[in-house]
């Protein structure tokens, strides 16, 4: 049994936080009315200030937030994949790495666990968010990471320098299509010859059905932009009678394609697409390995179907993207 250290209460519930017998704090959080929220508990390793801070921001998905640092089946578990499937650790040892979007950090300080010792900046637009990423930097005493902000949603910060990869975690897919076309170019050009920009957790585009977003609609893939808002708007929950179509593409409701993250990044005969390492096998394989094993049965009748699509047409198609581009000198 803990000890109970603090409540916090706001208009969306209330957060209690026990303080344990092993030093760790139990974050419970209890729902208004009409609200709803995911992950209701979880027991951290942060202390009551951190998670205060947390909370003023991210309000009743404390929780979540703090999981995606510290459960190794969240961020660290698709990382782990996304990366470390293309390249040894020993590949970033004393080098220079972006995390674009890093958001509140939690991507950040999973790399620097995952990594030999290298420099890591993280780049985002909400000055909250970078907050609690210097917070977190600070409570783990990473001294080889910081944290910068875009002046806008299609610029970068002045003086950045250059670097050896580049990292977009769970990032394209929540770029509208203009910050797209201008922000991947400008991106690039901070990679050095050489380097390697990784993207990885994004949907595939034309997937049969669209989870990310709208958390199972068939076919608002193939729809054109005006129907699909329609079709959101009246079939699931999860989007508001008067959700505009700007917000669902902010939420990520169009995924990416090979082709379109190749034409965004605009430099034609400089730019390889790195083949998982071979003990991985291609990136059906890579996909199909970071999966959990809830309804394994299901996921792996799915993979042997991408396998027979790729033996037929040569494509590999994947619900989700995990991505290694090189660029060439």
């Amino acid at each position: 049994m803990g000890t109970c250290i603090a409540e916090f209460l706001r208009p969306q519930g209330i957060m209690r936080i026990e303080s344990l017998p092993d030093g760790r704090n139990r974050i419970s959080l209890t729902p208004a009315p009409g609200c709803t929220v995911q992950r209701r508990a979880w027991t951290t390793s942060y202390p009551l200030a951190l998670i205060r801070a947390i909370h003023s921001t991210k309000g009743l998905y404390v929780c979540d937030e703090i999981m995606r640092e510290e459960d190794p089946r969240y961020v660290e578990h698709f990382l782990r994949h996304a990366v470390l499937s293309y390249l040894d650790p020993a590949a970033f040892a004393g080098k220079r790495v972006l995390d674009f979007g890093c958001g509140s950090g939690a991507s950040v300080m999973v790399l620097s666990r995952l990594l030999p010792p290298c420099e890591i900046v993280g780049i985002e637009l909400d000055a909250r968010l970078l907050e609690i990423a210097r917070l977190r930097a600070e409570y783990f005493g990473r001294t080889s990471v910081r944290f910068l902000q875009s002046p806008s949603g299609d610029q970068l910060p002045p003086e950045l320098g250059e670097f050896d990869f580049i990292m977009f975690n769970a990032v394209f897919e929540h770029l509208l299509p203009h910050e797209r076309r201008q922000l991947l170019p400008l991106v690039w050009k901070h990679l050095r010859p050489g380097g390697v920009l990784f993207l990885n957790q994004t949907p595939y585009r034309y997937s049969p059905i669209e989870v990310h977003t709208t958390g199972g609609l068939p076919f608002i893939n193939y729809l054109p932009d005006r129907l699909a808002l329609r079709f959101a708007r009246r079939f699931c929950k999860r989007v508001a009678p008067d959700e505009t179509w700007t917000t669902l593409l902010r939420r990520g409701i169009r995924g990416a394609t090979v082709p379109e993250v190749i034409s965004c990044l605009n430099d034609p005969g400089h730019i390889a697409l790195l083949r998982p390492l071979p003990r991985v096998g291609d990136r059906i394989d890579l996909w199909f390995k970071s999966l959990s094993k809830k309804h394994l049965g299901v996921k792996r009748g799915i993979w042997a179907s991408l396998k027979v699509i790729k033996l037929l047409t040569r494509k590999e198609l994947t619900p989700t993207l995990s991505l290694a581009f090189r660029k060439t000198a």
